[in-house]
């Protein structure tokens, strides 16, 4: 079996975040970057935990981005991917990076593609979606298991309102992974070691036009004080409640 698991590099989530050249460009200057939480701990450990139950499946590793992202995937194949591809380009636009992706998918002849649910920057919840499309096989989203079927497919659990639902699926098919799939793993020094030998391929992007462009970035606005209502003066809070909150 051969899964490919889709790394996204993002910022921490400590980084302090600012914009420049007129709000239209992310300030990179000092930011630490880190594997996108949900790639890392739910799509790629379960990929690992799925290749030690089963020696015989082939991980691999993609993501799209410029020689800057070569420390961040280099960390996942010290968890334990076999191979690693990066895509050459800087586009960030989502159907093009998806776009980039099922070109590989198609070459490699994947029995799984794995992605987090969504990126900690952007939010999207569209890479798998679109991979899905674009190689016109089946998507499942917001897992939080995943078994490998008897009957040489997935299955996988989902939450729903209310409860849970569980569905099997044929190879191949691509899974989106959320929290309850797996327990965030640190690399050991062997595979800190190992990783520094394992290929990283890089590939140069195919053409394909851009969907969306960002035009420009807006931080939300600040948070108001807090303000505090002495607790001998409740008349005095509802007072405030009815008139400038207009809550009641």
């Amino acid at each position: 079996m051969k899964i490919l698991v889709c790394i996204s590099r993002t910022p921490d989530t400590t980084a302090k975040i600012a914009f420049t050249e007129n709000n239209t460009k992310f300030a990179a200057e000092g930011v630490q970057w880190i594997i996108n939480p949900y790639d890392e701990w739910y799509a790629l450990v379960r990929a690992i935990e799925l290749k030690e139950k089963d020696p015989s499946v082939s991980l691999h590793l993609i993501t799209v981005g410029d020689p800057e992202c070569d420390p961040i995937i280099r960390k996942a194949l010290a968890l334990g991917g076999h191979e690693a591809i990066r895509v050459n380009t800087a586009n960030t636009d989502a159907y093009y990076i998806a776009s980039q992706i099922a070109h590989v998918a198609k070459e490699g002849s994947y029995d799984m593609i794995m992605t987090g649910k969504e990126t900690i920057d952007h939010n999207g919840s569209s890479i798998g979606p679109m991979i899905s499309e674009l190689m016109e096989l089946p998507f499942i989203g917001l897992a939080t298991k995943l078994e490998i079927s008897s009957t040489g497919g997935g299955l996988v659990s989902r939450e729903i309102e209310a409860g849970e639902e569980t569905m099997e699926v044929a190879f191949p098919f691509i899974i989106a992974c959320q929290k309850g799939m797996a327990e965030a793993r640190i690399p050991n020094m062997r595979g800190i070691m190992a990783a520094r030998t394992k290929p990283l391929n890089v590939f140069e992007p195919i053409a394909v036009d851009a969907l969306t462009n960002n035009i420009s970035f807006e931080l939300p606005p600040a948070k108001s004080g807090v303000r505090l209502i002495p607790a001998e003066t409740p008349e005095l809070l509802v007072k405030i409640l009815k008139e400038e909150a207009k809550v009641i």
